[in-house]
């Protein structure tokens, strides 16, 4: 106790507060994320009887069999004795209790002799080898039916994803959403670089108006405008012959709704690198162009990491957009559309589902986490200084 009070001490209240909340927000993020891809790689049948917190241990269900029929019955002494195993084929696993009545599984434990009663017993052992005996022959043309508490060692299966990707239509939506989310990134970049260093570094007439529209269209929602964007694209489609069902168009909506904030954070940090590199380039007789490619953009890497992270999680996760110009086809869903059918035909089939959507989260995981470093660096950049 007295190294952990002087520990805090140390570290100071406030701040180890911080580090708490910290640790406490990241727990809650991540638990869903592992419950999730936990259950995606569990057989089926054990995520129907228990929670994915106990998939590595030995789950306990409730399951019925027959005994063999009566006919099977031998004579041993003055008994008739029937016997064989409640398990069936390959299944198998540990039973715990068993007993003749459903609302009653657990009526005796594995291995006790259970008096059924008129000179009859019954007694199944752990492996599920069991011994059924009567004082007097057995009548009916079934055996009885038997009701067991089996312990299952945990079962993990990577067909889940093998039937996700093969036959529920997830494995086009994948390549879908990455043909949408990989340009309509790139795109808003590229140009977004350029307008950043212009509206830093070099002067023109309205500058300072072109900067405060930038800002302005940050809070148009796409939602607002999509319909005359749509008709648009169509009449300018019709007179280039181009469809509106392509992937041209979605990346025109995603890169002109994601032009603002590029723009907005790149001159941010562009106007934040110093002044001195610029003009001394220009003495040398670096041209604007020059200076933008071999001295700015190499050195705003991190407001371009972190406008990049940003674009792809909202151009992935998009459904809305790539529904009006791609379609609702099969051969057209992005991920989060496939995902939305999924829901409708396969709401049961929770293997089904989390399969489908840990597939839908594991490509922003990896660029979030290899991008990650230069997200604050990117956002915080010309927050304190800028030109």
């Amino acid at each position: 106790m007295t190294s952990i009070a002087v520990r805090i001490r140390r570290v100071g209240l406030p701040r180890l507060l911080v580090h708490l909340s910290v640790l406490v927000i990241v727990v809650i993020w991540l638990i869903p994320t592992l419950g999730i891809l936990v259950t995606s790689i569990r057989d089926k049948d054990q995520i129907t009887t228990a929670g994915w917190w106990t998939a590595f241990t030995s789950s306990t269900q409730t399951e019925a069999a027959r005994l063999a029929e009566p006919s099977t019955a031998r004579q041993e002494g003055s008994s008739h004795v029937i016997s064989g195993s409640v398990f069936e084929g390959d299944a198998g696993g540990t039973v715990r209790y068993f007993g003749t009545r459903v609302a009653d599984p657990d009526e005796f434990p594995a291995g006790q002799t259970a008096d059924l009663g008129d000179g009859e017993t019954l007694v199944v052992n752990e492996d599920g080898s069991y011994i059924h005996s009567s004082s007097v022959p057995f009548d009916g043309e079934r055996g009885r039916r038997v009701y067991l508490a089996v312990a299952t060692p945990p079962v993990f299966t990577l067909d889940n994803y093998r039937t996700v990707l093969t036959s529920q239509g997830i494995g086009q939506a994948f390549v879908n959403s990455l043909t949408v989310a990989v340009p309509a990134t790139i795109i808003p970049i590229l140009i977004a670089a350029f307008a950043a260093y212009a509206l830093s570094w070099m002067a023109f007439p309205g500058r300072a108006l072109l900067i405060a529209l930038v800002v302005g269209l940050i809070v148009v929602p796409l939602q607002m405008s999509l319909i005359p964007l749509l008709r648009m694209y169509n009449d300018i489609g019709s007179l280039l012959g181009v469809s509106s069902r392509s992937y041209v168009g979605i990346w025109l909506a995603h890169a002109a709704f994601g032009m603002p904030l590029a723009i907005y954070l790149l001159r941010n940090y562009i106007a934040g690198l110093p002044k001195e590199i610029i003009e001394s380039a220009r003495v040398d007789g670096a041209s604007d162009f020059e200076i933008f490619m071999k001295i700015v953009l190499p050195l705003s890497f991190p407001a371009l990491a972190s406008f990049a992270i940003f674009q792809f999680l909202w151009t992935w996760n998009d459904l809305l957009v790539a529904m009006v110009f791609l379609g609702t086809g099969r051969d057209q869903l992005v991920l989060t559309g496939a995902l939305n059918a999924l829901l409708g035909s396969q709401g049961g089939k929770w293997e089904i589902l989390t399969a489908s959507a840990f597939i839908t989260i594991i490509v922003p995981l990896l660029v979030f986490f290899a991008l990650q470093r230069y997200l604050v660096r990117g956002l915080l950049a010309g927050s304190v200084k800028g030109g």
